[in-house]
């Protein structure tokens, strides 16, 4: 009982400390900070990506290249990029300001319930909205975007007349879901920014983020637009320390990698590491991609169908990156009116029902020692190109001479693995794994115990007596082998 109350006292001691620890305006120090272990834990949550760039919504449907951000659609007039001046011009007229869209950016059936409901259904355990983007516009009170751009430029005193944002967080919170921000430093034509950088910095940017912060409490900070002045100018570490040491979210809030035009990929301390449309990282940091579910974040009335990734491309995306230790943060692009779009909705639902089977492959899971198998030969089924850019970014090892593809990705959670088939087979042979006496299989949505042998190259075993209704309508399956061995 002496051991037990030591060792209580001592826990409490070290909680204590550590909250009560105090960060420097520095790497050296910031970087000592852990990042909130729930964020690598969850692994799936929404990107929304929505503002007055929601009413032209438009961006020519290439394969991404950073042209088919309908979100850019202000900086693209500016550059006089041809697609996007062809557009407008007739469309709007070449004397329409950006801004006359503000009027035009209603948001009148935005029904921030039904927001979260779709993406509590999801499966998402957190969701990401764009607070500000490089255009400036918020999508809640913000006294310093009124003032500095000398007209209502948000969402309470603009048109919709209504804190989009407040109102979608307590959706959010309410469905059981974290929220957090996505927010841009700089602004491509603030009067301030382009007079006066250090003058935006201190009397525009860090209040206004100050302000964001303090009133909605984000369990997580996108951050971005940091390109075009260092840490130390953006001042950075100060902001991190105040909101580390002093802010209401100082112990949970998960931050990324994005304040400075030398921080990506510096910092993996404090911060994770964030990729775009195909990228990705690997286990030894903690990172998270974003990817929209076609070629842009921001709505894009210019996409079709074929510009969509299908659920089973999703859904084969979200296990790719999960089993490189990622986190997946698929971005959707709202209308003007406040509508997802429908195709949308059933994309996040069909994710959502696999993921009622299967989420225990995904949630809570580490990345095993290698996140994928592959095998020689020619595909079951084809492969899509966009499912391609991930599996090339698996790092996987193939002779040019032969064509390969993916046979299985893999999961860990404590003893047990998880071998996520992209295809059905009648049996399959996992090489390089230790089983012990008490291991089982079994089959993750069913009562299907398939047989197995230990083989000399691996655990092979036999699926041939699945049913149709073992497989959901993906045909992705998981095959969950329990009391590995610690390798």
């Amino acid at each position: 009982m002496k051991k037990i109350i030591v060792a209580i006292v001592l826990l409490v001691a070290f909680t204590q400390a550590n909250a009560q620890k105090k960060y420097e305006a520095n790497w050296e120090s910031l970087n000592t900070r852990k990042i909130p272990a729930w964020f690598n834990q969850d692994k799936f949550g929404i990107f929304i990506h929505w503002g007055v760039y929601a009413v032209p919504s438009y961006a020519p449907a290439w394969s991404n290249d950073g042209y088919s951000y309908s979100e850019w659609y202000r900086y693209r007039l500016f550059e006089k990029k041809k697609e996007f001046i062809d557009f407008h011009n007739k469309n709007y007229g070449s004397s329409f300001a950006y801004e006359q869209f503000e009027p035009m950016f209603k948001a009148e059936m935005f029904d921030p319930a039904q927001w979260a409901d779709v993406f509590k259904k999801s499966g998402a355990k957190y969701v990401v909205l764009t607070s500000k983007h490089h255009d400036g516009y918020t999508l809640w009170n913000s006294a310093e975007a009124d003032r500095d751009w000398n007209r209502p430029w948000n969402a309470v005193t603009g048109t919709p007349k209504r804190d989009l944002l407040g109102d979608l967080t307590d959706a959010v919170r309410n469905s059981g879901l974290k929220m957090g921000y996505y927010y841009s430093l700089y602004e491509w034509f603030n009067p301030i920014w382009l007079h006066d950088k250090k003058k935006y910095v201190e009397k525009h940017m860090t209040p206004q983020f100050k302000d964001l912060v303090t009133k909605y409490k984000p369990s997580v900070i996108f951050s971005d637009g940091e390109w075009d002045l260092s840490d130390t100018a953006w001042k950075s570490p100060e902001l991190l320390a105040w909101l580390f040491n002093e802010s209401p979210v100082k112990d949970n809030v998960v931050v990324n990698d994005r304040w400075g035009n030398n921080t990506r990929e510096k910092n993996h301390g404090a911060m994770y590491t964030t990729s775009e449309y195909g990228s990705g990282m690997d286990a030894s940091i903690i990172w998270e991609e974003s990817q929209g579910i076609g070629s842009s974040y921001g709505y894009n009335r210019n996409e079709q169908l074929k510009d969509y990734k299908s659920s089973r491309e999703l859904i084969l995306m979200l296990n790719d990156i999960v089993s490189r230790g990622g986190n997946f943060l698929l971005d959707i692009g709202p209308s003007a009116d406040g509508n997802i779009p429908v195709i949308l909705q059933q994309r996040l639902t069909d994710i959502g029902d696999w993921l009622a089977i299967n989420g225990e492959a995904i949630y809570g899971t580490t990345a095993h020692k290698k996140p994928a198998q592959w095998t020689l030969g020619k595909m079951p089924v084809k492969k899509s190109a966009s499912f391609m850019a991930d599996y090339k970014v698996a790092k996987l090892v193939v002779p040019k001479k032969d064509s390969a593809y993916i046979e299985s990705f893999f999961t860990k959670k404590g003893d047990d693995l998880y071998c996520i088939l992209p295809n059905y087979q009648s049996s399959i042979t996992i090489r390089d794994i230790a089983t012990t006496a008490s291991s089982e299989i079994s089959i993750l949505g069913t009562n299907n115990k398939p047989s197995f042998k230990r083989k000399a190259d691996g655990l092979a075993i036999d699926l041939s007596n699945l049913h149709p209704g073992d497989i959901s309508a993906s045909g992705i399956l998981v095959i969950k082998i329990s009391n590995i061995k610690n390798e």
